[in-house]
């Protein structure tokens, strides 16, 4: 005979969980984590399996490998929100950063560097992160900086509002893509120096030997 184990009772010591869709602690469903992205924070959708958040409209995304986007948030560099795709990370500014981005690379004097740092912006779409964060299935997309939900006209984010005033400070995207773009190179140079001691013989003398 077969029995039906019920399920655990949550404790009524536990603490509340992260803000997101739904009462549960497990992830929201899609129409929930549509409707959640959509009210809270004003972010257009698409899509249901799986849920897309649309760029260009109140965000860019700029996307490096996750080595490079670990480091930079080890940084005292300013940020907006902050995802973890597969391999990629990436950083959420303002709608038109995507546009800025190569002509800021040239001018920081990145541009002729293959830097693996790229955007998404108008027409584009990146998965949504579940609100409640935690690790998911291998792959999936989460938050490691979160955004806030909106008080007021939209969270503020990294862009180029400011630059060239008499303040003296470079705006948030300057700051925010030179750190990209310093990180994206330490992590090139580390794969070739990688490769390049995968490539040499076990017996072959060091050149200062």
């Amino acid at each position: 005979m077969a029995f039906i184990v019920p399920p655990p009772r949550s404790s009524p010591d536990a603490g509340p969980c992260r803000a997101g869709p739904g009462p549960g602690p497990e992830a929201p469903g899609p129409a929930a984590l549509a409707r959640w992205y959509e009210q809270r924070l004003g972010w257009a959708t698409e899509g249901r399996a799986p849920v897309r958040l649309l760029t260009g409209i109140r965000f860019d995304v700029l996307e490096l490998p996750a080595e490079a986007g670990h480091a930079l948030l080890r940084r005292p560099v300013r940020t907006g929100p902050v995802l973890l795709s597969g391999g990629r990370v990436g950083l959420l500014v303002a709608a038109g950063g995507a546009d800025e981005l190569p002509g800021l690379l040239d001018w920081l004097e990145w541009g002729p560097i293959a830097l693996d740092l790229t955007a998404v912006g108008a027409g584009g779409r990146i998965t949504a992160p579940s609100p409640r964060g935690g690790a998911g299935s291998p792959g999936a997309a989460v938050w490691l900086r979160p955004p806030e939900p909106r008080h007021g006209p939209g969270p503020a984010l990294p862009a180029l509002a400011g630059f060239g005033s008499s303040g003296g400070d470079a705006p948030d995207l300057v700051r925010l893509v030179d750190a990209a773009a310093t990180e994206c190179h330490r992590v090139r140079l580390s794969r070739a120096r990688a490769g390049l001691r995968k490539g040499s013989p076990a017996d072959q003398p060091l050149a200062f030997s």
